[in-house]
Order: C-alpha cells, then sequence, then structure tokens
C-alpha cells in the first residue's frame, strides 16, 4: 500500500509552508506529495494568505524534490485549455525528471469561477472527455509528426504536440462517485482510478463499476486503484481530540468517514481498504503546520504497511 500526502493549500498555506510539508513527504519515506487545484477556501477558514496555483507550485517543487511523486487530484478542467495544459505539465515532468502525475476532473465549485472571472460552462463533463482525449493525444503524437483533433468544444490543426513529457507516459488519474460516465472515462483514459472520501462498501461497488467498464474497454487489470481520505491521527485520545479540533472536525467523524485514531486503528482501517482491491491511499492533511503528524504516520502507519 502506498502512501502518499494529499494537500489543500486554498485553505490557506504558502508555497513556503508547501515546500515544507513536500521536503518532509521526501525525507520520511512517502510515495508522493499530491494538492488540490482550488483558487477559493471551503467553510469558514480565512485561507489567508490566498490562494497558490497547483501548478506553479509544483514547478517549485519539481526543481527541490528529488524523489517522491508530485501531481494533482484534481486538476481542474474549466481552469486551463487541454492544449495549454499539456505543455505545462510536460514543462514540469521535465523539470522533475519524470516525477509528475495528471489527476484531472471536470471542476465543480462554482463560487471560485465567480470569484475570479472563470467561465463556469454546463457542459462539463462532455468537456472533460475531449480534454483528457487531447492531452493524451498530444504526449502519445510521435515526434515529428502533428496532431489535429476537431471536437463540439476544441479545436487544434496541426499541432507539433510539444514539449514532450520526460516519462514515456504521464500516469493519469480519473476519479469520483458516477456510476456510468466515470467509470467509462477511467477505463479510457486513465492509469489510476481514485475514489474520493468514500467508505469501503462505496469504494468497493464503484471499483467494481471500473473494473467492468475496463473490461468491456478490451483492457486487462493494470488499472490503479486508489482512495482519498482525511487523515488524523495521534499517539492517544487526547492527541486525535487535539488535531481533530485544530482542523475543525469531530473525532467520531473522522473515525467514521476517513482515517482516525491509534496508529493500530488507522492501519486496521487501511487494511480493510486493501481487501477491496486499494493499492494507494491519498492522505488529506489539513493542518500543513503539523509536521510531527506527517512523523507519527511515517513512524507508526507507513512502517506496519510495507
Amino acid at each position: 500500500m502506498d502512501l502518499r500526502i494529499f494537500t489543500e493549500p486554498q485553505q490557506g498555506a504558502t508555497y513556503d509552508t508547501l515546500l515544507a510539508v513536500a521536503k518532509a513527504t521526501e525525507d520520511l519515506g512517502f510515495d508522493a506529495f499530491f494538492r488540490s487545484d482550488h483558487y477559493l477556501r471551503m467553510g469558514t477558514v480565512d485561507g489567508l494568505p490566498g490562494p497558490t496555483d497547483a501548478w506553479i507550485t509544483l514547478a517549485g517543487l519539481a526543481r527541490e524534490t528529488k524523489r517522491i511523486r508530485l501531481g494533482t487530484l484534481m486538476t481542474a478542467g474549466t481552469f486551463r485549455l487541454p492544449g495549454v495544459l499539456a505543455i505545462q505539465v510536460a514543462q514540469v515532468d521535465q523539470m522533475s525528471g519524470g516525477r509528475v502525475e495528471l489527476g484531472l476532473g471536470a471542476g465543480w465549485f462554482e463560487e471560485e469561477h465567480k470569484a475570479y472571472g472563470i467561465p463556469f460552462p454546463k457542459e462539463k463533463f462532455a468537456r472533460l472527455e475531449e480534454q483528457l482525449e487531447i492531452v493524451t493525444g498530444l504526449w502519445a503524437t510521435d515526434p515529428g509528426k502533428t496532431f489535429d483533433f476537431h471536437g463540439a468544444y476544441y479545436d487544434l490543426t496541426d499541432s507539433p504536440a510539444l514539449p514532450k513529457p520526460a516519462q514515456r507516459k504521464i500516469p493519469v488519474l480519473v476519479g469520483g462517485h458516477g456510476p456510468s460516465r466515470t467509470p467509462r472515462l477511467a477505463a479510457k483514459y486513465a492509469d489510476e482510478f481514485n475514489m474520493p472520501f468514500a467508505s469501503v462498501e462505496d469504494s468497493e461497488r464503484q471499483f467494481g463499476r471500473v473494473r467492468a467498464a475496463a473490461a468491456e474497454a478490451g483492457r486487462g487489470d493494470e488499472l490503479t486503484y486508489s482512495n482519498a481520505l482525511v487523515v488524523c491521527v495521534g499517539r492517544d485520545e487526547a492527541e486525535v481530540a487535539r488535531r481533530a479540533a485544530a482542523i475543525g472536525r469531530e473525532v467520531d467523524e473522522l473515525k467514521l468517514n476517513g482515517l482516525a485514531g491509534s496508529p493500530s486503528e488507522v492501519v486496521d482501517k487501511i487494511g480493510r481498504y486493501a481487501e477491496i482491491g486499494s493499492r494507494r491511499i491519498y492522505l488529506q492533511v489539513l493542518d500543513l503546520d503539523d509536521l510531527d503528524h506527517l512523523e507519527l504516520i511515517s513512524a507508526q502507519v507507513q512502517s506496519q504497511l510495507s
């Protein structure tokens, strides 16, 4: 089971804070550092000092880390034209020496679009399908050849399909709870399917839908299945309660809906996800100043999963 650190910088974080978390992620032996792609805080937090851009952040981290994978859960398809996104991600992949992964979603948070003047189209899912085809098609085009695409929303003619990523193929993540269109997109375009913030039972059902869609598409069992879950671990009940309070959550709710409690409790629950085929957990870390939390997870949770 791979453990990856997943951050939500729109809730309030500077680049320096994210760098400290990324370096801790690397030093403590975690597999990857991922971040959300949002421009507006959620809930009652003030979000200060304001948002950071996902791919600018990852470009910086690409030059300041050596080993960990870097990526997004999920890049919002509404934020970037697909041709531009393909260039950005390929460049960051080159800057990292081939350590980038792209999670791409339709975009959903209407308020942040209004706040920053970003169009929020009604037909987001149909656009996402075209975006996935364009981004993966540009990267897959042989050097010296051109890429063309003529869809309902995007039109590319004689694209040189450059630059190329450092990796032969950048892993693409698709995720979500949708019962039909989401599994179909994952089966067609994804290397990994991610089920965010869901129970073991709901994850098992959705994994089954994706497996069925992949089989129908003629794919084998090569997809990686993963979950994203909030994490709150403590050496004792008081430490769990303190960490829950710091992120404005209740311990019982976190234990029900996330990975919370003692290291042994969290290891046991991760084991339940592993039993249904999940091979990777994105640990949503909400208090980015609490690096001792990451040290505890590394020493007493991750060490039991290897």
